[in-house]
């Protein structure tokens, strides 16, 4: 009984080899097969119920060991839409169960696989190499977020997507702590400034002041003790009207009667309309019988004008007309080369309106005070920019961003500006609307510039015209993104990554796919891996190893022939005896 039960054991022994010979040939046969998962043979021996003292070595029994959990090599290539898993996960895909009008149709089960080699066909779906279709969450464009909790079949069109307004603008810059501009003189500090004396308007940053709209200023013939007899002799029944801006007329007579004396001049004039009250000033010269008057408009904006009742008027007061300018903060096109020559280029971005038309939007500064031309001086700038590269002589040419940018010795800003808004942009006709433009933390600086101009280290804006898809990848986040044909890349989907429990007992299906089964639990969503994008997972099946085992599954399977030679010689024997 015991040499046939030998026979018995060998054959088992042959069978066994020749299942781990199997496993072992399909693990080398798929060396170089992305994502391959190698499959180990396990041996269970199979002992008869016998007492301890009578019991025998039985047979083996051959069964797969899966290795799912173990990692093949990540390796690079250049295909974008290549991806591959650092650690736990797999791709949830499906497998269309046939084809309608050439496009797949779904309705099995979900699978699961490593094998990351996908690529867009002409519809749009990402399908690998086994003809497996990736699944994923869309991503909505405008916020970023995914859609839905439920991966679904992810397809990408060529659809359009809208033009974006330029809304903000990043910008960071180093101001030159010595402009060179065409009006720059060499050690004349002043000259490098912005002139406000030169432009019909003045467009610098700041309250009305008598330095920039001068009403009245001259000297006039009368002291304070209200010896009149000058004045109504000079100009005695006349009048002049002043009028600031749009409002009202005042008409002020002279002589006995009405005003003869300088404090009475000077009540007048408070008594205008739109004049800054707080801003009108007399200044007698050591007492004696003569004064100066100044007075500002309380809109920065408006103009005062003076006519006389006869000419002469103001000649015989010894006033001149007013000689100061509006402030409103822009520069017209009758005085856009001054500016020029007065300011330097600080660079151009091209931005977007809403329907995606282009348009090109110029930055200059121009220095307004200097630190270099002594006490109660600061380094100060103003940033413009263009609105009209075209303009009439009366059409705004350049706009001031309307803040003062001061900086200290160390050429830092104080206060810090980190932003400020542009309202209400049009440039060449074209309205972009409030516009934010961030500088950040120390992003505005004034150092040093042998050249004099101004060094741009970031201009960035967030609009974009109208887009039609270009390509697909997958960026270092593990998203797949879509380059445009207006440059944008835009999150397309985020792709779902599934885990399970028992993932070595997940069943194996052709193209390194795999379907849950009991044993291996149900999918848990969101696993720990992270997506590697133009890259691929190898194979983690290795050659030598399985040389190495192959030699051993050969030598135990000839062992197992010599047993079934060896019992063979026995019963031969055993039949000679009984002849």
């Amino acid at each position: 009984m015991g040499i046939f039960d030998a026979l018995t054991t060998a054959v088992s022994g042959l069978g066994a080899q020749a299942y781990a010979l199997q496993n072992i040939s399909g693990n080398i046969a798929n060396s170089q097969t992305t994502a391959y998962k190698r499959i180990n043979t396990s041996f269970e021996d199979l002992i008869g119920d016998n007492l301890p003292s009578k019991q025998i070595a039985g047979g083996v029994l051959a069964s797969s060991v899966a290795t799912n959990n173990v990692q093949g090599d990540l390796q690079n290539v250049s295909t974008p839409t290549f991806m591959a898993i650092n650690g736990n996960g797999y791709f949830i895909v499906k497998k269309p169960d046939n084809f309608s009008g050439g496009q797949p149709v779904f309705s099995g089960v979900n699978l699961y696989t490593r094998r990351g080699d996908f690529q867009l066909d002409k519809n749009g779906f990402l399908v690998n190499q086994a003809g497996y279709y990736l699944m994923g969450l869309p991503v909505d464009p405008t916020t970023g977020n995914p859609v839905g909790s439920v991966p679904t079949t992810l397809q990408f069109t060529n659809n359009l997507i809208p033009a974006q307004t330029t809304t903000t603008i990043q910008y960071n810059a180093n101001l030159p702590a010595s402009p060179t501009t065409p009006s720059t003189q060499a050690g004349v500090p002043a000259s490098s400034l912005l002139n406000p004396a030169s432009f019909t308007s003045d467009p610098t940053v700041g309250a009305a002041s008598a330095a920039s709209i001068v009403g009245l200023i001259g000297t006039f013939p009368q002291d304070v003790a209200g010896n009149n007899a000058a004045l109504v002799a000079a100009v005695g029944g006349q009048s002049i009207t002043v009028t600031v801006g749009a409002n009202p007329p005042t008409t002020i007579t002279f002589g006995a009667g009405n005003i003869h004396t300088l404090a009475a001049f000077q009540a007048a004039l408070q008594g205008v309309a739109g004049v800054n009250a707080g801003l009108t000033s007399v200044v007698q010269n050591n007492g004696a019988a003569s004064g100066q008057i100044t007075i500002t408009a309380a809109n920065t904006s408006d103009v005062i004008t003076v006519t006389e009742s006869a000419p002469g008027v103001l000649t015989a007061l010894g006033l001149t007309n007013p000689t100061g300018l509006p402030k409103n903060q822009t520069v017209f096109g009758v005085d856009q080369t001054t500016f020029v020559s007065q300011s330097v280029a600080g660079g151009s971005i091209t931005a977007y309106d809403g329907v995606g038309t282009p348009v090109n939007l110029q930055f200059r500064w121009a220095k307004t005070d200097s630190a270099a031309l002594g006490a109660g001086h600061t380094d100060t700038w103003n940033l413009f920019y263009q609105a009209n590269s075209n303009p009439g002589n009366a059409a705004p040419a350049w706009v001031n961003a309307g803040t003062n940018f001061a900086f200290d010795a160390t050429g830092q800003l104080t206060p810090p500006i980190s932003s400020l808004t542009l309202n209400n942009v049009q440039v060449d006709g074209i309205t972009l609307g409030n516009v934010s433009v961030v500088f950040g933390a120390g992003g505005i600086t004034q150092f040093a510039n042998s050249n004099g101009t101004v060094q741009v280290n970031l201009l960035d804006q967030n609009g974009a015209p109208a887009g039609q898809l270009q390509s697909v990848s997958v960026d270092d986040q593990g998203r797949i993104v879509g380059t445009y044909s207006n440059g944008r890349i835009i999150p397309l989907a985020d792709v779902t990554l599934a885990n399970f429990n028992g993932q070595n007992y997940l069943k194996q299906l052709d193209g390194g796919a795999y379907a849950e089964t009991s044993d291996s639990g149900p999918a848990i969503l969101n696993a720990t891996g992270k997506i590697v994008g133009s890259s691929l997972e190898a194979s983690n099946s290795d050659i030598a190893d399985e040389f190495s085992k192959l030699i051993v599954t050969q030598q135990a399977y000839s062992a197992n022939t010599r047993i079934i030679t060896t019992t063979n010689q026995m019963v031969q024997d055993l039949l000679n005896v009984i002849r």
